[in-house]
């Protein structure tokens, strides 16, 4: 795997989705990489050092996201 060098603070965790049999959890925070702090959804390894691919979204962006998952699920 390749090195990871950057620079963030994990500001605040919000929730684990879920955790795998290695250690690694997927987990909703609150990352700031340096450009202020954003709602962070992605993968961590046990020591929060190293991570996987993420999407990272603004405060309306994850309201927006509430509001189609919300539909879904009372479709459901």
């Amino acid at each position: 795997m390749k090195e990871q060098n950057y620079d963030y603070e994990l500001t605040e965790h919000i929730g684990t989705i879920y955790t795998s049999e290695k250690g690694w959890t997927f987990e909703l925070n609150i990352v700031d990489w340096g450009k202020g702090g954003k709602y962070d959804l992605r993968c961590w390894g046990p020591d929060h050092k190293r991570f996987d691919r993420g999407v990272r979204f603004s405060e309306g962006d994850l309201v927006s996201l509430y509001k189609i998952l919300k539909e879904r699920v009372e479709k459901a």
